[in-house]
């Protein structure tokens, strides 16, 4: 069997970096690919990468909007499986400067799906996102719902993406799986999410900002568990749902060869819950600033993934006690704090 040649953008990402990560580790071949933007600290990303072994690993550090290079890198790598989990990320940032969601969410990802569709890729990994629900309150969040109606610019480039894909899934018979995933959090996570904010300032005595007065809840997913359904789902190239019926069409498969996944640990938890675990695990009491619920985001995220534990065998189920614990850990470690 030829050995399978796998391309990761966002490598110096958070999920991404664990992805390679972990399947460096198995003994497979990775390329990599990031731009190293300075969206945030630059030295994180940096220490990321330079977890990663060579021999097996190699890496291009170029911007995914460079039609050019990606082109080039795909013509060369010949690669088998693509994981697209580069994106301008966030939901706040996303009122600020749309134009970088534009720019890396839409140009970037249409030369990602040109540079699988002329170089035979075989499968296709993308990142969605739970901000895709939107204004559905409806839970939990299934696939299989219709999501139209989406709250923010960043959640409206997840969902463009998906939409995207399904046309070079159809246009082109190329298998593409879409993974929404819910609240990633962990090691080496990203310093703008809300568990690195509140520790940071926890640790320094500084009031955390609790939006909506604290009364959200979010489907927090350890990052061991997101990688693990990734690399269960690289070998299982998205088919067509032979029963798709397009007088009463499924949003989550499709006569051509996509699918859609959720990535949750099916628990909501309480933002003060959380914040109570973190503040155990710290041994130090949060000061709480407490604001009302901000532009753009939502109360609460459930995610269904019975799709993916019927198609995979496997569904995130780290208690947050655990993720918290391994996260803090790693937070003292790298900051020395």
């Amino acid at each position: 069997m030829t050995e399978q040649r796998i391309l990761i953008t966002g490598v110096a990402g958070f999920i991404g970096n664990h992805v390679a990560h972990r399947l460096i580790g198995d003994g497979r071949a990775v390329t990599g690919l990031d731009s190293v933007n300075a969206y945030y600290d630059t030295d994180l990303k940096e220490a990321r990468l330079r977890r990663l072994p060579g021999g097996r690993f190699a890496f291009h550090r170029l911007d995914l909007t460079d039609r050019d290079a990606v082109d080039a890198l795909f013509r060369e790598g010949r690669f088998t499986c693509v994981i697209h989990l580069a994106a301008q990320a966030g939901v706040r940032y996303s009122l600020t400067d749309p134009h970088a969601y534009a720019a890396s969410n839409l140009t970037g990802f249409l030369n990602v799906l040109e540079g699988c569709r002329h170089h035979g890729v075989g499968h296709l990994i993308y990142a969605s996102s739970s901000s895709v629900y939107g204004a559905v309150t409806a839970m939990p969040f299934s696939v299989h719902q219709n999501v139209d109606h989406p709250v923010s610019l960043y959640a409206a480039t997840k969902k463009a993406n998906e939409l995207m894909a399904h046309s070079y899934s159809h246009l082109y018979r190329l298998p593409t799986t879409g993974l929404r995933f819910f609240t990633v959090y962990g090691p080496w996570g990203r310093p703008d999410m809300a568990l690195y904010l509140f520790t940071k300032a926890i640790l320094a005595g500084e009031p955390i900002e609790v939006f909506n007065e604290g009364r959200m809840r979010r489907d927090f997913t350890y990052i061991d568990d997101v990688v693990e359904a990734i690399v269960r789902l690289i070998d299982r190239p998205a088919a067509a749902n032979p029963e798709w019926d397009g007088g009463h069409p499924d949003p989550g498969t499709s006569l051509a060869p996509y699918r859609l996944y959720n990535i949750g640990n099916s628990e909501p938890a309480d933002l003060m819950g959380m914040i109570g675990l973190l503040e155990a695990k710290l041994g130090r009491k949060a000061v709480l600033n407490l604001k009302p619920m901000q532009p753009g985001d939502v109360p609460e995220t459930f995610a269904d993934v019975a799709d993916l534990a019927r198609d995979v065998g496997f569904s995130p189920a780290t208690p947050l006690e655990t993720g918290i614990g391994q996260f803090v850990d790693w937070y003292r470690a790298y900051h020395q704090a």
